[in-house]
């Protein structure tokens, strides 16, 4: 299948082949006839699926196909609208939008707080006629008259899971009412909540329904593994790793925002050349610790969960959870940054005693046991005690309990019955032999029936 077969017009497709995609990805090919045809859409995607330009390819499609007449400088209307959840992967669509669109004669704009309005209101007075934009810089232009959505024809809610999630429903609803009723909509998520039922059931018409990879499954390209390691001993184990096996283009995942910061300034120390990139930073410095994150020149990016979202980096190698998230929804979006069209990636994570129960949660929902491997020298203490993981409001704002300081790491222990670190060099158990607790290895064993330290069981 090809991207012309599907409808898409040559100035579309030869922008398409131009950035190096031959094949719609299976969400394209869905998609992308789906909102050509004019309806209403919900559909279910995971990230790094290829879902922006499976709506951004027909949206441009049916602008271009029924252009507005007028000057190309002045204020014509804006006639799409695509709300995201961050600055980030709005930053990210709308380069999609000017990329896809480079053979049209179609304009874009990208709006997002954080960032001085006034060069905003100057560009509204031009021609915008695709605009991506957060819910609350976009309100604050509504509140200052400089923006009038009464035109729009098409509107995409981008990943819709993560606005519920960050508390944008309100908002949403502001924006709805200053709408044209008759529109088309266009919804994308991750994940079927309840909460993306009942905001489907209010804004779609009859949509068409797609769902492309199981519920939070997690690519075949990408090889999981879980380093068990005490909780003082984390950030030592990933320089380790880092140095040791070279590995270039690392994503590495904390709770909180001062734990991205203090992690960052850590590693910098060790000689490895790390930025943080998390809500409290300014937009400037976000966008340059990206930039040079994605050219390579940055060998170490951290970030919270909601900062990561819209970075898209096709050839991603290196995806390491710092600590595990408390929502285990949460794992397979961080480790789907990975990976990505074909290529593969490696999810790894360092897991103290403290994250056990969220590692069981995780393997539960993946329906998958994660391999482990001790390395030789971050031996984990098997007596070591659990500590309680106190959560904040708000995703990605956990923290532990004061005693022990922030997560500067868990205690990890192996996950079996008194089992003891194993030494370097001990015998791998064989491939057909059941992984038991007390034969050597640097995977530790998981029997179903294995009461494993901190309370941790199957």
């Amino acid at each position: 299948m090809s991207f012309a077969s599907l409808g898409l017009s040559e100035e579309l497709v030869r922008a398409v082949t131009e950035r190096g995609y031959t094949e719609p990805t299976p969400i394209q090919a869905q998609a992308i006839p789906a909102v050509l045809s004019g309806g209403d859409l919900l559909a279910g995607a995971q990230t790094g699926t290829g879902k922006t330009a499976g709506f951004v390819l027909p949206i441009l499609q049916r602008l271009s196909d029924k252009s507005v007449k007028g000057p190309s400088e002045g204020r014509a209307p804006i006639r799409a609208l695509i709300l995201t959840p961050t600055r980030e992967l709005a930053a990210q669509v709308e380069e999609s939008v000017r990329e896809y669109g480079k053979h049209l004669k179609i304009n874009s704009m990208v709006m997002f707080g954080g960032v001085n309005i006034n060069p905003q209101i100057t560009r509204l007075r031009s021609r915008v006629d695709v605009l991506v934009a957060t819910p609350g810089r976009l309100l604050d232009h509504v509140q200052q008259k400089t923006l009038d959505l009464s035109h729009i024809e098409i509107l995409v809610l981008d990943e819709a899971d993560r606005m519920l999630d960050m508390g944008f429903i309100r908002d949403i609803k502001r924006v709805l009412a200053l709408l044209p009723r008759n529109r088309q909509n266009l919804l994308f998520s991750a994940t079927f909540s309840d909460e993306i039922k009942t905001l489907a059931d209010g804004l779609l018409n009859k949509p068409a329904m797609i769902e492309v990879a199981r519920r939070n499954a997690t690519a075949e390209t990408i090889s999981q593994k879980i380093y068990p390691v005490d909780r003082d001993k984390k950030r030592e184990l990933l320089s380790h790793l880092i140095k040791e096996r070279n590995w270039f283009q690392v994503l590495v995942f904390t709770r909180t925002k001062h734990g991205a910061n203090r992690l960052a300034e850590q590693l910098s120390k060790d000689g490895i050349s790390s930025l943080a990139i998390h809500g409290n930073k300014s937009q400037s410095a976000r966008t340059r610790a990206l930039s040079e994150f994605k050219s390579g020149a940055l060998q170490v990016l951290v970030a919270t969960d909601i900062a990561a979202r819209g970075i898209d980096i096709s050839e991603l190698p290196h995806v390491v959870n710092y600590e595990l998230p408390h929502v285990s929804e949460d794992y397979v979006h961080r480790i789907g940054r990975t990976g990505r069209a074909g290529n593969e990636g490696e999810a790894s994570s360092l897991v103290c005693v403290d994250e056990l129960k969220l590692l069981a949660d995780i393997e539960r929902l993946i329906k998958r046991e994660i391999p482990e491997e001790v390395v030789p020298g971050f031996e984990p203490d098997r007596n070591a005690k659990p500590e309680p993981i106190l959560r904040n409001q708000g995703r990605g704002q956990q923290q532990r309990a004061p005693r022990g300081g922030q997560g500067a790491g868990r205690t990890g222990a192996p996950r079996t019955p008194g089992a003891t670190a194993k030494p370097a060099g001990a015998a791998k158990p064989k491939p057909a032999a059941p992984r038991s607790g007390n034969g050597g290895g640097a995977t530790a064993a998981r029997n179903p029936s294995s009461h494993r330290p901190g309370g941790r069981h199957h």
